[in-house]
């Protein structure tokens, strides 16, 4: 279980990526964090494509980016949507969600806009009946 400090810098470490998020068609920036059960963090921002079927959302970026690195689980994934008008915008969505059950997620933070809010959240409870 992460302590109150580390969520408070690790959503501080997402919304600085969030800036250089590739969002020019829905001005939508997102950052991530992937946490490896090494302590590795790695960051991710969503790239969008005019072919919209070919963008990247920004936890798949930081959890591909891991495995890359030779990682083969996540521990916990915050995501920081930081054009997100409130919290309900924020949360991953189900592409990232199953790429998140591959990868063995235990938790998930999320925050939105000025990032007053922030919610975590076991991964169970974002994705109950996985596929896999």
């Amino acid at each position: 279980m992460m302590m109150p400090s580390d969520v408070t810098r690790l959503v501080g470490v997402a919304r600085e990526a969030a800036p250089r998020a590739y969002s020019p068609y829905s001005e939508f920036r997102v950052g991530a964090v992937a946490i490896t059960p090494d302590g590795d963090e790695v960051t991710g921002v969503n790239v969008e494509n005019a072919a919209y079927p070919s963008s990247t959302c920004a936890e798949a970026t930081a959890i591909a980016t891991a495995v890359a690195a030779g990682a083969r689980k996540i521990d916990t994934v915050v995501v920081a949507c930081i054009d997100a008008v409130d919290i309900s915008g924020a949360y991953p969505c189900g592409r990232c969600r199953q790429i998140m059950a591959e990868f063995d997620v235990d938790s998930v933070v999320v925050t939105a806009g000025d990032g007053s809010e922030v919610r975590t959240h076991t991964f169970d409870e974002l994705l109950p009946y996985r596929f896999g």
